[in-house]
């Protein structure tokens, strides 16, 4: 595995960014380690043909890491036991114990969990603590399976719970930080759930074993506040003051490049929508709409744009190998800081 020469950060590149590319994980490795990273974080597994993910293909994956010197994180977890589109509920123990079972024959101490999302979009949606009290019973349940594993399953900031019921949830979980629940920190993903990053970032740090870092925009719309990710270091996620609050972690943290086309409607102006989000406070959501006035300036200034998610294959590879060569210099100049 990739070796930390210092307390600075190994920066990588998660998977689903080249997605486009149609990349073995074997080909993700020499991609990464050509263009300058330092590991992958494996959301997404393009199987190549004849192939299983079996423990052999495991290993071989994890040799390949190894003789090139790259970190391995890995996917495939939930926290949701429910069916999000039927409402049924869902076995997610054999799911997390078969991640678990496989990023322990990778030797990887982490496994990203991500169910799905936009639950509060939708009016016919469960209520947010219905579901919360669902994943604490199962979640519960899980932690022996874990353990005996030695992996944290670590629940990303994606668009289904906020920081602050995600915090709630470890309470009930009776979870401390780094124990068998952790956090994926997805940076742009909090601007959608009308979370300043910065903010969301510090109520959940001492959980985050493992991130998704992605630069964004937000812009007031005619339907309301609109998210959409941008080139990283070139938006008004202020990775920066990010990293350093990771830097103060006790057990370093990887900086896994996530990247994409897409935006995302954030209908701030329908009745009752804002009151989904109880914990959100004036302060935060002023802070949010500063971000917005910046946001359209440099739109207007020609600096960002959205980018249709159909057009993401014409520039994956070029954002990309941009956006790593951002996060190396964010993360070599807080090197040349400390």
């Amino acid at each position: 595995m990739a070796k930390r020469k210092s307390a600075a950060f190994l920066v990588g590149v998660d998977s689903y960014s080249l997605s486009p590319l149609q990349l073995s994980p074997f080909e993700v490795l020499e991609w990464v380690e050509r263009n300058g990273g330092e590991g992958v974080q494996f959301s997404e597994v393009n199987l190549p043909r004849r192939r299983a993910l079996d423990r052999c293909f495991l290993n071989e994956l994890a040799a390949c890491a190894s003789e090139k010197g790259l970190y391995l994180e890995w996917g495939g977890g939930e926290h949701i036991p429910f069916d999000l589109e039927t409402g049924t509920p869902k076995d997610i123990f054999k799911v997390n114990r078969r991640a678990a079972e496989q990023a322990h024959t990778l030797g990887v101490r982490v496994v990203r969990s991500c169910s799905g999302g936009l639950m509060r979009w939708q009016e016919d949606s469960l209520p947010t603590e219905v579901f919360l009290r669902a994943m604490a019973k199962s979640l519960r349940s899980q932690k022996k399976m874990l353990n005996d594993f030695g992996v944290i399953l670590a629940l990303e900031t994606h668009f289904e719970f906020t920081t602050f019921e995600l915090r709630r949830l470890f309470e009930m979980c009776e979870a401390e930080p780094r124990d068998y629940l952790g956090i994926c920190l997805d940076t742009m993903n909090l601007l959608t759930m009308i979370e300043d990053p910065v903010r969301g970032a510090q109520r959940v740090l001492p959980w985050v074993v493992m991130t998704h870092i992605k630069d964004g925009g937000i812009l007031i719309g005619e339907k309301g506040l609109v998210s959409f990710p941008v080139e990283a270091g070139t938006g008004v996620v202020e990775l920066s003051k990010i990293f350093r609050s990771l830097l103060t972690l006790e057990t370093p943290v990887n900086i896994s490049l996530e990247d994409h086309g897409g935006d995302f409607l954030i209908p701030v102006f329908e009745p009752g929508f804002l009151l989904r989000f109880p914990d959100l406070t004036a302060v935060e959501f002023a802070q949010l709409l500063a971000l917005a006035n910046q946001t359209k300036k440099m739109v207007e200034e020609g600096k960002i744009a959205i980018l249709d998610r159909s057009r993401w294959p014409e520039v994956c590879e070029a954002r990309v190998k941009a956006g790593l060569h951002h996060l190396k210099n964010i993360a070599a100049e807080l090197k040349r800081q400390r």
